[in-house]
């Protein structure tokens, strides 16, 4: 007999390490990535410094908590420190290391939390930072003048109100938001000390948001736009001469939403869109831009979505997503997509917007950087938990995209040789289920799914299933390691899930269900529900679970009051009114509208509540019968907590089974980025939730 092969278990996120952020020096010859694991004690993340050198990964911190920020040169890296929990220190903390060995040195103390930061020249920086329009220079205050501050607003009973008078008053992940900006800073070293060497100095205005900014030499080049009382979808791109600290209008239109940008040698290229052919969900279009205008480049079709939608529970913090280089004297951008069910490095010509596909691999890359030849990349299989990998490009092949949807089955890499073992000894020994693919057709659409399959699946037996469903709705799921889905089957359910219309990966037009939720979506489901039992018969009918979350937790909703063929549900950050989510989450006032199909130019016009309405489940609750378990967080801002108030309590009052929990201080990320105990008692909720229906 063959040795017992162990489960996935729910408490082995606390044995998972979560890569993040790879970055190459200089040269090249160095990257370093920081390695978070979860602290049972603490109930949170602890996060250290890797480097690899040679190809040999080596621990740089353990005792120091931080993260990697920027390379100052070849050898010494700045990383950016973590302030314990009791500790009143509000700015940032960066500290250097060398990759010659010896203890981390403060490099720099400085009055505000800098977010993104990048070198211009020696001694010379560039970051953003949030500040309080009403009070935007605090941070050239004493310490003693801070002191004076905060007491003076105890004892005015300031710290006790909010005072709202713009929308979004509050974001996701970062709390109430009125008032405050993220402003522009350049950062001048004028001595050696930590503390006192440094000059800080804001260029942008008061009123004035930050988005993205780019080093091209001299030249700080960064999007933004004015703050404004309600949502404002259009940016525009500026320049600033740090010789002179003069900053000029480079396309200041304000008709166009800049995505992302790039500049080279004073050339500036954008991924922009105007919102009015598919909506908020919209792919950009690539424009050179000269003279205050936007020149199209026509050789790019968004025919492929920029950035990574292939979700996964065993990330956290992610790393860069693009990079630009200069070949042969032309600006290229490489950067990731998603194609269909799996993420890809692309490559696209800036100047006659030509998009090769050149990292094409089943499972998700989670991300990369790249100098000279050679590609440096985090990736996630079906049977593998993250870790980092190199790849000369040179061995690569390249897939030409044309067509306005261009789908080619992803490829084994030979040539991609696996550099850390952070995470591979976890599933030694470990049974990881398969995804098995199952095609089908649906309302004239050709769609695939998967199932798991139990350890020692036997079709002569009758097992429970569950269905999960993606949120976004531009999402998707893809085979990769996904641990919620491992853990059902190690407990002998079979687990299916699905791409359906509205997913990511397919182009816009596919993307598009706005004024169909409820619709094709739900039809969709079904039909892949009845192609799983047509595949495997031996599967309950009558013992069929539901889970989703965000727009799968809206889905859920939708189930549980359209149909009885399941036998319990768990919604999870869901939506269950477009009324009160469009006038109370951070995104509602263009999301829900432009959702349920109202359209772009009366997103803040006329309520139109009927469209609204028509769409949310908790119009139909008369029907539900299912019971089910609802989970919502208190600082959930995207979709808050009394869209799950309302359908529990609807529910309950017609004589539904129902249990609803609340996490403290966790927000819409739980699932994926909520501290870990908080995702073991939701994992451990579902789960028993499950096995008491089945």
């Amino acid at each position: 007999m063959g040795d017992i092969m162990k489960k996935v278990e729910i408490g082995d996120i606390l044995k998972y390490k979560y890569l993040e952020n790879v970055l190459y020096n200089p040269t090249g010859s160095t990257f370093a990535y920081n390695v978070a694991l979860a602290d049972e004690k603490k109930n949170t993340y602890k996060r250290d410094v890797w480097a690899v050198k040679d190809g040999k990964p080596f621990q740089l911190t353990s005792t120091l908590e931080a993260s990697v920020s920027f390379w100052e040169n070849d050898e010494e890296l700045i990383i950016n420190r973590k302030a314990p929990e009791d500790e009143k220190f509000e700015g940032t903390e960066l500290y250097s290391i060398s990759l010659s060995g010896g203890e981390a040195k403060l490099w720099a103390k400085l009055p505000v939390s800098l977010g993104n930061i990048k070198k211009i020249s020696e001694g010379l920086y560039v970051s953003t930072a949030q500040i309080e329009e009403k009070d935007p220079d605090a941070y050239l205050d004493s310490e003693e003048v801070r002191t004076k501050k905060k007491e003076e607003k105890k004892t005015n009973l300031e710290s006790d109100y909010d005072v709202f008078t713009e929308v979004p008053y509050w974001g996701n992940g970062s709390g109430v938001t009125e008032g405050k900006r993220n402003a522009l800073f350049i950062i001048k070293r004028t001595g050696e000390n930590s503390e006192t060497g440094f000059e800080l100095k804001r260029i942008t205005d008061p009123d004035f948001n930050v988005y993205d900014f780019k080093v091209d030499g001299k030249k700080i080049y960064f999007t933004g736009a004015k703050a404004s009382v309600i949502p404002d979808f259009y940016s525009d791109l500026f320049s600033l001469d740090v010789d002179n600290m003069q900053i000029e209008n480079v396309y200041d239109r304000h008709d166009m939403g800049i995505e992302s940008f790039e500049v080279v040698d004073g050339k500036a290229y954008v991924f922009a869109l105007d919102y009015k052919t598919y909506g908020i969900n919209e792919s950009s279009y690539l424009f050179k831009v000269q003279y205050n205008e936007l020149e199209k480049i026509e050789g790019y079709l968004p025919s492929h979505s920029r950035g990574n939608s292939v979700l996964s529970d065993v990330s956290l913090g992610g790393g860069k997503q693009n990079k630009l280089l200069n070949e042969d004297g032309k600006p290229v951008y490489y950067t990731l997509s998603t194609v269909e069910d799996h993420s890809v490095i692309s490559r696209i010509d800036l100047e006659s917007g030509r998009v090769q596909h050149v990292l094409d691999l089943s499972g998700s890359i989670l991300f990369f950087d790249i100098v000279k030849d050679t590609f440096v990349l985090c990736y996630v299989a079906s049977d593998k938990l993250p870790e980092i990998y190199t790849v000369d490009k040179n061995k690569l092949g390249t897939v030409e995209i044309s067509d306005q949807f261009h789908y080619t089955p992803p490829r084994y890499i030979e040539d991609m040789r696996q550099i850390t073992d952070h995470n591979s000894a976890l599933l030694e020994n470990v049974y990881v289920a398969e995804p098995k693919r199952i095609d089908y057709r649906s309302e004239g659409l050709d769609l695939h799914g998967w199932v798991l399959l139990p350890e020692n699946f036997d079709t002569s037996q009758k097992y429970p299933a569950v269905l999960d469903i993606h949120g976004g709705p531009r999402c998707v799921y893809g085979e990769v390691f996904f641990h919620e889905m491992q853990v059902w089957a190690s407990k002998g359910f079979i687990v299916m899930f699905t791409n359906i219309k509205g997913s990511d990966g397919r182009g816009d037009e596919f993307a598009d269900i706005r004024g169909s939720y409820g619709s094709i979506d739900f039809k969709n489901l079904m039909d892949f529900v009845d192609a799983v039992l047509k595949e495997y018969p031996c599967i309950d009918e009558s013992r069929i679970c539901e889970t989703g979350g965000s727009y799968g937790g809206f889905m859920t909703n939708w189930i549980v009051t359209h149909t009885d063929r399941f036998c319990c549900a768990a919604s999870q950050r869901s939506i269950s009114n477009w009324v009160s989510m469009s006038y109370i989450s951070d995104i509602g006032p263009y999301f829900g509208p432009d959702q349920c199909g109202i359209a772009y130019d009366d997103y803040f016009g006329k309520l139109d509540a009927k469209k609204l309405w028509d769409h949310s489940p908790l119009k139909y609750v008369d029907d539900a019968r299912t019971p089910t378990l609802f989970l919502h967080s208190d600082e959930d801002y995207r979709c808050p907590i009394p869209e799950a108030m309302q359908m529990m309590q609807a529910m309950t009052v017609r004589g539904v089974e129902t249990r609803m929990l609340v996490f403290h201080g966790e927000n819409h990320d739980l699932s994926r980025g909520g501290k870990p105990m908080h995702r073991i008692r939701r994992l451990n909720e579902i789960t028993n939730w499950f096995e008491k229906h089945i």
